[in-house]
C-alpha cells in the first residue's frame, strides 16, 4: 500500500463535527499530493451520521484514510438515530468504514511505504481503566471527587459498555486482543501507533482538571512504545495539540478541539500534522 518515496502520513483527531465552526474547517481539509494518507484518531463527532459524513469526504480526497475510535464516537444520545451501544456500536462504525474504505483497529494493520516507510501503521482501540487517577487512591474515591469538583466527563452517562460489566473491563478485554496482535506484527519494521488517548500518563499532566486524566488511558500502555518498536505515536483526546518525546520516541497530539479552545488565537486552525517524513530539526 502507498506509493514508494512519495507523499505524505497526515493525521488529525478531535474534529467535533457538532460545531459549525468545525465543519467548516473539515471542509478545508486537503491532501497535499494525491499519495498523501490520513490518521483520523478519533472523536470525530457525537452522532452517528456526522462521522459518516466526514470520513466518506475525506476519504474521497485522501489516498487512504485510518481511522480509530475516540470515546465520542461511541456515545450514545438521545437525538442520535443509531442507537446501538457498546461494542455493538463500535462494530457498526467498524462495518461504516468498511463500506467507505476506511481502514479500522479490525484490519490489516497496514505498510505505509511513502516517504519515512516502510513503516506499519496500527490503529487501536484501547479505551480507558481509570488507573490514570491520583496515586494511592481507589476509583471510587477518584470518581468521587470528581463529582466533587464537577469534573466529569460525559462518558460516564453516555458510554455504555455492553455487554461487558464495565467501561475497564471492555478496556482490558481491548488491550489483551490488540496486544497479541501487536506482537506478531513484522519485527524487521517500525510502527505508528494510533490511538485517541495517549500510551503513556506524562502528557496527562498539564490537563488544567487534573482529576479528567483517569479518563485518558490505562498504565498497561505504558510501555507499548518501546515494545513493539514505535517511530511516533499519534493520539488526540487532551485537546493540547503538540509534540513530544518519551523514551526517545516522538509522541504527536493531533487535536482539533473546541471552537473556544482554537478561537482565542485568531488565526485559522491547521489541524492537520505531519506524522512521516518527520519534520527535520533545525542544529
Amino acid at each position: 500500500m502507498g506509493a514508494t518515496g512519495s507523499g505524505a502520513l497526515l493525521a488529525v483527531s478531535d474534529l467535533h463535527l457538532g460545531y459549525a465552526e468545525n465543519r467548516e474547517v473539515v471542509e478545508e481539509i486537503r491532501p497535499e499530493s494525491d499519495r498523501d494518507w490520513l490518521i483520523v484518531a478519533g472523536d470525530v463527532g457525537d452522532v452517528f451520521a456526522d462521522v459518516e459524513r466526514a470520513l466518506a469526504l475525506l476519504s474521497r480526497r485522501f489516498a487512504r484514510v485510518v481511522w480509530a475510535p475516540g470515546n465520542h464516537e461511541l456515545w450514545t444520545t438521545r437525538d442520535d438515530p443509531v442507537q446501538a451501544r457498546g461494542d455493538e456500536r463500535y462494530r457498526r462504525l467498524v462495518q461504516m468504514c468498511r463500506n467507505l474504505g476506511v481502514l479500522t483497529p479490525e484490519d490489516e494493520y497496514p505498510v505505509w511505504t511513502g516517504d519515512g516507510g516502510p513503516v506499519t501503521l496500527a490503529p487501536l482501540f484501547l479505551l480507558y481503566d481509570y488507573s490514570f487517577r491520583e496515586p494511592g487512591t481507589t476509583k471510587d474515591e477518584s470518581l468521587a471527587r470528581a463529582y466533587e469538583t464537577g469534573v466529569v466527563c460525559t462518558d460516564e452517562m453516555v458510554l455504555h459498555p455492553d455487554p461487558y460489566p464495565t467501561r475497564e473491563a471492555w478496556c482490558w478485554a481491548r488491550v489483551a486482543q490488540t496486544e497479541r496482535r501487536l506482537a506478531d506484527v513484522d519485527p524487521d519494521l517500525p510502527t505508528v501507533l494510533i490511538n485517541h488517548y495517549p500510551l503513556v500518563r506524562e502528557p496527562t499532566r498539564i490537563l488544567r482538571h487534573p482529576q479528567f486524566a483517569q479518563w485518558c488511558g490505562t498504565e498497561l500502555t505504558a510501555d507499548w512504545h518501546l515494545r513493539f518498536r514505535a517511530t511516533a505515536v499519534v493520539y488526540g483526546h487532551l485537546h493540547v495539540p503538540r509534540t513530544t518525546s518519551y523514551d526517545g520516541v516522538r509522541f504527536e497530539e493531533v487535536s482539533l478541539g473546541y471552537p473556544f479552545e482554537w478561537q482565542p488565537w485568531g488565526l485559522s486552525p491547521r489541524p492537520v500534522r505531519r506524522v512521516l517524513p518527520a519534520a527535520k530539526l533545525s542544529s
